[in-house]
């Protein structure tokens, strides 16, 4: 046998390729089990499936009657409220009245001692009686006198001088009944009494406490209740809507909360003030209302919504439908298939939970008034939970 070294080396290379077409082959192998579909599938991958829908809430775009509708912050004020002060000095006896009480022009409050102005009563009494008799002497005197000159056993310098002096004796009597007068008014301002009606608040004297005419306090402060009035103030801007709206009858207030949530009271505009702040350029104005309720209290901070007209027939959708993009604000509205396309529009006043539309939509289209955060041009929306029903009472509420 030929043991050559070409021998040897011609084996090993027989072997060394066998190796590299069992490797290929094995390879082959392992791609088709890999990369060839199973029967029936066909040579392409299955398509991904689409999108569940998006779920939203709608609403169909609206006509209303609009109010316009405008908010001011204000303070409740009184018409009118009275610090009670004595008119004469003297020792407070009684207060007969209890803090927060309701009263009526003319009850009693207070009384100071009458006695002294009793006494002056008396005194300034006696005199005008006393001036009234010598005042009919007087006339007597001159009667006489009279008859005397016209017999000629007078003269005529005695009846003038007799005259003369009624008439004095006439204005001595005038100034003791003014004398009498002023004792009387006195002794009656002893006895404190409200001068409106309305709620007395805290007492500001204490009973035996000596009080006097110039005192700078008073006894209590009355406050009237009924009705009462709002301050509050609204920019130049809404002045010609204002005027307007008041030539043509009071226009109607609502007083709500300081924060807005709460109703209070319903009443009128009343005044426009005569000028504008010229540092803030806001006017102020003031509206009454009835306080039958005592739902308006006076110092209390409230929101006050005046309607200066009401816009008729107008495009409304739910406010909370309007988004804010860079261009603008916009709405999603729902396309024929359920799928979404956004509109930009432009909007007007906005009241009670609606938005008046004057470009961009048109009545009967859905828009998503809810869920707009997953939403894109062309997404597939399920309109499950419809909100309509929301937007028809706030529509409801408008009106009213």
């Amino acid at each position: 046998m030929d043991r050559s070294p070409s021998g040897s080396n011609s084996s090993s290379r027989s072997f060394y390729l066998l190796g590299i077409c069992a490797l290929a082959l094995a390879g082959s192998a392992a791609a088709y089990f890999v990369y060839w579909p199973e029967p029936g599938l066909g040579k392409t991958r299955a398509p991904t499936p689409e999108r569940a829908p998006v779920p939203v809430q709608t609403a169909t775009v609206a006509k209303e009657d609009l109010p316009v509708v405008r908010s001011g912050l204000g303070i409740v004020s009184p018409l009118t409220a009275v610090d009670v002060k004595v008119r004469v000095d003297g020792q407070l006896q009684h207060i007969v009245f209890s803090e927060g009480q309701d009263v009526k022009a003319g009850d009693i409050l207070a009384a100071i001692d009458p006695r002294p102005y009793a006494a002056a009563v008396a005194q300034a009494q006696a005199d005008y009686n006393k001036e009234l008799a010598q005042l009919e002497q007087a006339k007597i005197d001159e009667t006489r006198a009279q008859k005397l000159t016209t017999t000629g056993s007078g003269t005529t310098q005695a009846a003038q001088t007799a005259a003369a002096q009624v008439k004095v004796m006439d204005a001595t009597a005038a100034a003791g009944k003014a004398v009498l007068d002023t004792a009387k008014l006195n002794l009656e301002f002893a006895t404190v009494t409200a001068p409106i009606s309305g709620r007395v608040g805290l007492r500001q004297q204490q009973e035996g406490g000596i009080v006097r005419a110039a005192d700078a306090t008073g006894v209590v402060t009355v406050t009237q209740m009924r009705p009462i009035a709002v301050e509050f103030t609204l920019t130049q801007d809404d002045l010609p809507d204002l005027i307007t709206g008041q030539a043509k009858g009071q226009l109607s207030v609502s007083a709500y909360s300081r924060e807005g949530t709460k109703h209070l009271a319903d009443g009128k505009l009343s005044a426009i003030d005569s000028q504008v702040d010229s540092s803030t350029g806001m006017v102020k104005l003031k509206a009454v209302f009835a306080n039958d309720e005592l739902t308006l209290w006076p110092g209390e901070l409230v929101t006050a919504n005046i309607t200066l007209r009401t816009d008729p027939n107008s495009t409304v959708v739910p406010l909370s439908a309007i988004q804010n993009g860079q261009t603008g604000p916009y709405v999603f509205i729902v396309k024929p298939g359920n799928k979404v396309s956004t509109a930009s529009v432009t909007t007007g006043n906005a009241y009670s939970g609606l938005t008046a539309i004057t470009q961009g939509v048109s009545i009967g289209e859905t828009v998503v008034t809810s869920g707009q955060s997953r939403l894109v041009d062309g997404t597939v929306v399920s309109t499950k939970g419809s909100d309509g029903k929301k937007l028809a009472a706030a529509g409801e509420d408008t009106v009213q």
